[in-house]
């Protein structure tokens, strides 16, 4: 069957998550209820990175197995076709098909990706602002945000994150954590995280092992020591999930899609990418 690619927002407000539950509204769920109305048979959708309750996505891409007559109707009608999907799948307007289309041979959503890229915003003030509820973490007092870029500075490389990973048997917490940065405007502060892939909770509680070291309540090496520790750590904390928005998922070029899936199969296939 032809695959397809689509690039995906969403406000996480108003789903249960990524994965499909039953009984809940979730992303999954909704986006192949309406591929399967479209295609008229059961269509599964794979997804990048899953995202937990509440997480939003202004860059997520998955990938589903159609028909012919749904891949032809692509191939003329794409914008369209997004803006059904979209209608059918949130009429509400919070999850919006950015674009689909035909997917490059060897194209997997979730083991082709060489990079996953997150934002957590927080509002550091006494009094929180009503017009980033949705979207920003509240802490009610200034942090120290040098001393916050030079915890996130600590913590990247390849590295066994355990310390910061809800555990999962069978799932490695080995990350290559390639950039991690903080940048402030007035109260709001703006984290960026890439990886390769983010284990379950990883990138909330980077952020809140950040956050306690700007407030003063844990020591930069302390974090730093978290490195190595084997299992989930109470020091690290976790902050809110409407602070974070997936925000970019990088893939190699179209010839190298197939190896890259390959090896990653191998190397992570009892693994999670939920953040």
């Amino acid at each position: 069957m032809p695959r397809i690619r689509l690039d995906l927002a969403y406000d996480g407000g108003g789903f249960a998550g990524w994965a499909a539950q039953p009984g809940l509204r979730t992303c999954q769920s909704e986006l192949e209820r309406a591929l399967t109305t479209i295609a008229r048979e059961p269509v599964r959708v794979t997804v990048a990175g899953r995202t937990d309750a509440g997480v939003h996505a202004s860059g997520q891409v998955a990938h589903a197995d159609v028909p012919q007559a749904l891949a032809q109707d692509l191939d003329a009608h794409a914008p369209r076709l997004a803006r059904r999907i979209s209608r059918l799948a949130a009429p509400e307007g919070d999850l919006v098909v950015l674009g689909a289309a035909r997917a490059p041979e060897g194209f997997d959503a979730r083991f082709s990706a060489v990079s996953r890229s997150y934002r957590y915003r927080i509002v550091a003030s006494p009094a929180s602002d009503p017009l980033e509820r949705r979207t920003a973490a509240h802490v009610p007092q200034s942090l120290d945000v040098d001393a916050m870029q030079r915890t996130a500075e600590a913590l990247v490389g390849l590295r066994d994150f355990a310390a910061f990973c809800k555990p999962r048997e069978g799932a490695t917490t080995i990350r290559e954590l390639r950039a991690f940065t903080w940048q402030q405007e007035g109260a709001l502060l703006t984290a960026a995280l890439t990886a390769d892939a983010f284990c379950h909770s990883m990138v909330r509680a980077l952020v809140a092992a950040c956050v306690r070291v700007g407030e003063g309540r844990l020591g930069l090496a302390e974090a730093a020591a978290l490195l190595d520790e084997r299992r989930r750590s109470p020091l690290t904390g976790l902050m809110p999930a409407h602070g974070l928005t997936l925000v970019a998922v990088g893939y190699p070029p179209d010839d190298l899609l197939a190896q890259q899936a390959e090896r990653a199969r191998a190397r992570r296939s009892a693994s999670d990418l939920d953040a």
